[in-house]
């Protein structure tokens, strides 16, 4: 048995994971993951990019967890990121991608999760995020619902976000939805790409 921090839900998604990112990360040269947690994803995933720069973070408190695994696939060290803060310690990135966090952080960190990322996103990057979410105020399944009672009831400002709501911050911060993927476990995959600066000052 893997003595390593480990995660089911992350060894049940990767390979649907996959399956999007293949299809969208052609040519791309490097990606920020953001809350990597145990490392499964980045672990599995950066093994079928091998021209791909992957770059995994998470809280300070967080890496000890993350560290071991990143080390154990040979990936960069990973580093210390908080989403409410401006400075993510790096320039531009063509990808950005996380998994079952939007939900896990406050809303407040959402919206600073919108408005600070754009520095870090190269124009025509892409932004990729799984996880559950509901639709024009209902859940997609019973077990969405429950979920989210779950979540409240162990940190009142987590929770399942509304689709629609998390749209529009992704638009104020200059990004185009390009797809939204059904994924199992009544999850989504989500992906957005970064407007030029050009496509930003067309569309005032």
């Amino acid at each position: 048995m893997d003595a390593l921090p480990f995660s089911q839900a992350c060894e049940n998604n990767k390979r649907p994971i996959l399956s999007v990112l293949q299809r969208h990360l052609d040519g791309a040269g490097s990606l920020l993951e953001i809350g990597a947690g145990t490392g499964q994803h980045a672990e599995f995933l950066a093994m079928h990019f091998p021209g791909l720069n992957w770059q995994a973070s998470d809280t300070q408190e967080n890496l000890p967890l993350l560290r071991p695994r990143i080390t154990r696939a040979g990936l960069p060290e990973p580093i210390a990121l908080d989403i409410d803060k401006p400075d993510w310690g790096r320039g531009g990135f063509d990808a950005l991608f996380c998994a079952n966090v939007l939900h896990i952080v406050g809303a407040p960190s959402v919206e600073n999760f919108f408005r600070h990322l754009g520095p870090h996103t190269e124009p025509g990057g892409l932004l990729l995020v799984y996880g559950p979410f509901r639709y024009r105020n209902a859940y997609t399944s019973q077990s969405n619902a429950q979920f989210d009672r779950w979540l409240k009831q162990r940190d009142p400002v987590s929770g399942i976000r509304d689709f629609e709501w998390v749209s529009g911050l992704a638009e104020e911060a200059g990004l185009s939805l390009v797809e939204d993927n059904a994924m199992p476990a009544n999850n989504q995959l989500l992906v957005w790409r970064m407007n030029s600066e050009a496509d930003q000052l067309s569309s005032r």
